[in-house]
């Protein structure tokens, strides 16, 4: 939910309809999903990593199903709004590369294997033997419809929206695990959504420029950057305390505090360079990122599981 600054023009000529029937690519198709999304779903193993539950048989299996039922259920929701946005996105300098708008999928095909995929997201979570799951992912698909049907529209809700979206998952871990969700843990992945969403916004501001659609207009650069800096501060102030909390065995927690200090700031930094339009790629592109993120996790990971 970012790479590189540069922006394509679009060509005089957005792609043409010309691919309303085009032959059958199980390769569109699958773009068409965004596979690269389905790393936001890695929140879904947050909860049962920090719980010291990954390593036992029952919270792995129910850690993979919850991933798999937000992956399936995921690109079901972006297969129907690549169908219903496909003609704006064909005039957006980006987004016109998508299978949909580039005509490489038809309209009527991302809209069939959409309804497909939302109905086996929920479907796979009931494998949990739980009905906690299929309602979380439920209720994930009816707040993405919201926000795509209505939530968009509408500036400074829009970003609680999708923020919304990313805690959710992270919640989803805990209820496919069944482990209680502490509010340290609330509150830094809802930051952190928040963070990651304005930095998106941010950069499509940047790159939209006088055709930035009317909730996205309502922004400027500043309040945007204002809204990142507030997110930035809290976020780490409560993770601090989280780490620094006495019933943290050894020192691990503790260090991780630096780490996760500069992803933040590297974040921030990539963002205020124009880079953020696409946050979920910028930990596979940015090797600081990559090298801060493995940092982070090393001593989380040996203080849960070895202390």
């Amino acid at each position: 939910m970012n790479e590189e600054t540069a922006v394509a023009r679009p060509s005089a000529d957005p792609p043409a309809a010309a691919s309303d029937s085009p032959g059958f690519s199980p390769v569109a198709l699958l773009r068409a999903c965004r596979p690269r999304q389905w790393l936001k779903n890695a929140l879904v193993f947050a909860a049962p990593a920090a719980a010291g539950v990954l390593t036992t048989p029952r919270g792995l299996l129910g850690t993979v199903i919850a991933f798999g039922a937000f992956c399936l259920a995921a690109s079901g929701a972006y297969l129907l709004n690549d169908a219903a946005d496909v003609e704006a996105d064909r005039r957006h300098p980006r987004k016109r590369r998508r299978p949909v708008a580039a005509g490489l999928v038809t309209v009527r095909l991302a809209r069939i294997t959409g309804v497909v995929l939302l109905l086996l997201g929920p479907a796979l979570a009931a494998l949990s033997g739980d009905w906690k799951l299929p309602a979380v992912v439920a209720g994930y698909l009816a707040l993405t419809f919201s926000y795509t049907f209505w939530l968009k529209h509408q500036a400074v809700v829009d970003l609680v929206a999708v923020a919304g979206c990313h805690v959710v998952r992270a919640l989803a871990g805990a209820v496919a695990v069944d482990v209680p969700v502490t509010s340290w843990f609330l509150v830094v992945v809802s930051l952190g959504s928040l963070l990651l969403v304005t930095g998106k916004r941010e950069a499509e501001l940047r790159a939209s420029g006088d055709s930035a659609r009317r909730a996205l207009s309502a922004y400027t650069p500043s309040y945007l950057a204002g809204v990142r800096a507030m997110s930035s501060g809290a976020m780490i102030v409560t993770y601090c305390l989280w780490a620094l909390n006495e019933r943290h065995p050894g020192p691990f927690h503790a260090i991780s505090i630096v780490p996760f200090v500069l992803i933040v700031l590297r974040h921030n930094l990539l963002v205020d360079r124009g880079v953020g339009e696409e946050p979920e790629e910028l930990v596979l592109r940015d090797r600081p990122l990559m090298l801060f993120t493995a940092l982070l996790l090393v001593p989380l990971l040996v203080g849960i599981y070895l202390s």
